[in-house]
């Protein structure tokens, strides 16, 4: 985590979802049950924000998305958002569709381990937000819908057409982002979408016990873990053996590397510092 915050705050409270912390994870919960967790203009500032501040804490290690209610997240708000986009100018519309990308970006640039814990329907922008997470534990009555096209947008929205392809092939991806279906649990999984397909009632327990796992684990390994996996996405192979030469001989001189030699060499499991 990074040590250097100097004069901005660190945030304490936040308006537009819940946020709790226990034992090193943070949960956000869409907290919209009503609209099946639709999303706002501030719940994207939120998100985008949080993710932003998350690796100034000392208090995360891993980022869990979940919805209240009847679903994971249906998408933009009708009213408040595609109501409002129709009355908006160029500059203003850019200004919001940049911010959305923004928080894909976020997720995918944060070093802490983001778990989306889906179940009811994710749709539009909550199938975007679950796909850029880098788990998915998938009820098996869950849904997918990237569903831009149905309301006359690109189907290419929020950096979906560059994750998407890369997570289930351009195949399924161009099924998938064209037409806009309703796509079954298990037929994403099947796709290669889903991370985890449980069971419903195993929801809580699966994403909790993955939580946890990465919670406990050496938070400074996953986390440059991560950000090769999404650096050499466009890299050739000697560029991308270089950066994980260069990265596992950083990792080398960590605490975590020395802890693992230690906790073999006297049989005992490994206190992972993630440093």
């Amino acid at each position: 985590m990074s040590p250097f915050r100097a004069s901005a705050p660190i945030t304490d409270s936040w308006e537009h979802f819940e946020l709790t912390r226990a034992d090193g994870v943070a949960t956000v919960t869409f907290a919209r049950p009503d609209k099946i967790n639709a999303l706002t203009f501030d719940v994207y500032a939120d998100l985008r924000d949080l993710l932003i501040e998350l690796p100034h804490r000392g208090d995360t290690r891993v980022l869990v998305l979940r919805g209240q209610g009847r679903g994971f997240c249906s998408g933009g708000d009708v009213n408040e958002i595609i109501g409002a986009t129709l009355k908006m100018a160029p500059d203003d519309l850019l200004a919001f569709t940049r911010m959305t990308g923004e928080v894909v970006k976020a997720m995918r640039e944060c070093p802490v381990p983001v778990i989306a814990g889906v179940h009811g329907i994710a749709a539009g922008a909550g199938a975007v937000l679950a796909l850029a997470a880098d788990f998915r534990v998938v009820a098996r009555s869950a849904r997918f819908a990237f569903l831009f096209t149905r309301v006359g947008l690109s189907g290419a929205d929020m950096g979906a057409a560059y994750l998407l392809p890369r997570v289930v092939g351009l195949g399924h991806a161009t099924k998938l982002l064209m037409l806009g279906d309703t796509v079954p649990a298990p037929d994403a999984d099947r796709y290669g979408l889903v991370s985890e397909l449980v069971e419903d009632d195993e929801l809580d327990a699966s994403v909790a016990a993955l939580a946890a796992r990465l919670s406990d684990g050496p938070a400074f390994g996953y986390a440059q873990t991560k950000a090769l996996l999404s650096r050499e996405l466009d890299m050739d192979l000697s560029g991308a053996i270089e950066l994980e030469a260069m990265t596992q001989a950083l990792l080398m001189k960590s605490e975590d590397y020395a802890e693992f030699h230690a906790a073999f060499t006297h049989k005992r499991d490994p206190r992972w510092k993630g440093r």
